[in-house]
């Protein structure tokens, strides 16, 4: 009989890197919401400012580091990974767009008739 065949292996190491990065991102993203600085907030790039843009990808990145270490999706096949990472990936990106372009049309139509305070 093989020794140990199913060794156990540590993955404390990954988990506190992955902790890491995670913590780093969300350090970034709210750094950067409570400066806001006006190059980035007061700018429209796609009908909103780079810094949506930024905080989308961002959470996109989390929640990739999320799904991919803490979901075990690494240990999976390829296509199953790809299935589900490049799926939610991509519903994010569509909802977001979704999201931005009705925002930005509910602003424009809705802009003359409410004062919006900001």
């Amino acid at each position: 009989m093989a020794a140990n065949a199913h060794e156990h292996k540590s993955h404390t190491g990954l988990i506190w890197k992955v902790f890491g990065i995670l913590s780093v991102i969300t350090i970034v993203e709210v750094i950067l919401g409570i400066v806001k600085p006006d190059f980035l907030y007061l700018t429209k790039i796609f009908g909103t400012s780079p810094l949506n843009i930024i905080f989308l990808v961002l959470t996109i990145v989390k929640a990739y580091y999320i799904t991919w270490f803490f979901m075990h999706m690494n240990d999976e096949t390829k296509s199953l990974r790809r299935s589900v990472v490049w799926t939610a990936v991509f519903l994010i990106i569509y909802l977001a767009t979704l999201l931005l372009i009705e925002g930005s049309y509910i602003n424009d139509v809705l802009a003359p008739l409410v004062k919006w305070n900001y």
